[in-house]
């Protein structure tokens, strides 16, 4: 009875084993045929088998598996998932084996997978289809887990895409493995044109300036973080489901591990405004200005915020500031000529309510010579906008009404060229 049942097994465990050879080489054949279906097919059947096999056996399970549903690329999202998994377990499987026989196989058709999804994902970004975009940086990720770029490549292109949901899975994920984007950039100058190059890596670089010797003047320079980037983005993207406390608990949470990162302040701060939190933005923003002073845009944004609130002193510091920081900044010209004319409309109201009497006549020659001096005040900042900006048409249109106001005719029709040109150019608009 021990020798039957023995037998018995045997027989077994043989016609198993002859189950398992028979899908394997069934799915290696449709695979060398591109006859996918089938490859799936003869796969569900030996997945069926899988717990019966032996390492060996398993480890070209595996690699077979991998092939059939990537499909020279053509599997789907699922699928191709699912391959991807399949090269790791075979990898993981040989090396606790000691024996690559299908590794270094497999190491190539990642490459190739990698390459392709890398490409296609570049593709469909310059093609604005962002979803695939994002899918395919994932994939590229995924199979590469170091390369925490594409990651931040694929949260990227989800938000552009406003696939929120999306974005903010992968911006919470690399808020959590610590992921700043920070880079270092290697330089050197050109002694045959005198142009400052940058090299893939300092290798290249030092070999060029103390080996080669045909560049000078090496220099090393780090990119900016990507941190507040990414936990500006985590927040508004709450913000706009409506978790504004997940919103400030997530820039909370930034801000304590980085108490001096202006960015992150900027961020906490633009949360605040997109919530209707205008006092707190406020608040936000003067402390940043505290930690950096010599930022004309924050000195913009606070004389913004204090014209809306009718506060036109404050209003023309702040303008006033971000112009001697910045003395290119063409929206500080044109919002500082903004908040002094504003001054006009009371002074032409109380104009228009004059009578006719000699006391009326002198204070309307009075309110005139006030309008004008508001004129004389405004004309330098929206000059400079208009040499800055060339195609600035609100600026060219505000001066030649000014100019006709005033009664300098010549500099209005010159004007008034100018605005013709620019509606023209821009279809009269």
């Amino acid at each position: 009875m021990k020798k039957l049942l023995t037998l018995v097994l045997l027989l077994a465990f043989t016609s198993m084993s002859f189950a398992q050879k028979n899908e394997l080489k069934a799915m290696e054949k449709a695979i060398k045929n591109s006859n996918f279906a089938s490859a799936k097919s003869a796969l569900t059947s030996a997945e069926g088998l899988i717990g019966n096999m032996d390492d060996k056996t398993k480890a070209k399970f595996y690699f077979l598996k991998a092939q059939a549903l990537y499909a020279n690329g053509k599997g789907s999202n699922d699928d191709i998932d699912s391959a991807i998994q399949s090269l790791g377990d075979l990898k993981d499987l040989e090396s606790s084996m000691g024996k690559l026989k299908y590794t270094d196989q497999a190491n190539q058709m990642k490459t190739q997978m990698m390459n392709t999804f890398l490409n296609n994902a570049n593709d469909a970004f310059q093609s604005k289809d962002y979803a695939s975009a994002s899918v395919g940086f994932e994939k590229v990720y995924k199979m590469s887990p170091a390369d925490t770029l594409y990651l931040y490549y694929a949260a990227s292109a989800a938000v552009t895409g406003q696939d929120y949901d999306t974005a903010l899975k992968h911006y919470i994920e690399l808020k959590n493995i610590g992921y700043t984007g920070v880079q270092m950039y290697y330089y050197a100058i050109n002694k045959e044109n005198g142009q400052e190059e940058r090299f893939p890596n300092k290798e290249t670089r030092d070999l060029s300036v103390k080996v080669a010797k045909t560049h000078t003047d090496a220099k090393d320079e780090e990119s900016s973080s990507k941190s507040a980037e990414i936990v500006k983005n985590i927040a508004l993207i709450y913000v706009s489901q409506g978790e504004n406390e997940k919103a400030l608990g997530a820039m909370a949470d930034a801000r304590s591990e980085n108490p001096d990162d202006v960015g992150l302040l900027l961020s906490e701060a633009n949360v605040h405004l997109k919530m209707g939190n205008r006092d707190k933005f406020k608040s936000l923003m003067e402390e940043a200005t505290l930690k950096d002073p010599d930022n004309a845009e924050l000195q913009y944004n606070l004389g913004v915020l204090a014209a809306e609130g009718g506060n036109i002193d404050a209003s023309k510091k702040y303008y006033q500031k971000a112009i001697e920081i910045d003395p290119n900044y063409v929206d500080a010209y044109n919002n500082l000529a903004v908040v002094i004319l504003e001054g006009e409309a009371s002074i032409v109201e109380e104009m228009n309510n004059l009578g006719t009497s000699a006391a009326d006549n002198r204070k309307y020659d009075e309110l005139k010579e006030k309008r004008s001096q508001l004129y004389q005040e405004a004309i330098p900042y929206l000059e400079k906008a208009l040499s800055l900006r060339k195609s600035n048409i609100d600026a060219a249109r505000t001066l030649m009404n000014i100019y006709s106001a005033l009664g300098e005719m010549d500099k209005f029709k010159e004007m008034r060229t100018m605005v013709e040109e620019l509606e023209a150019a821009s279809g009269g608009n």
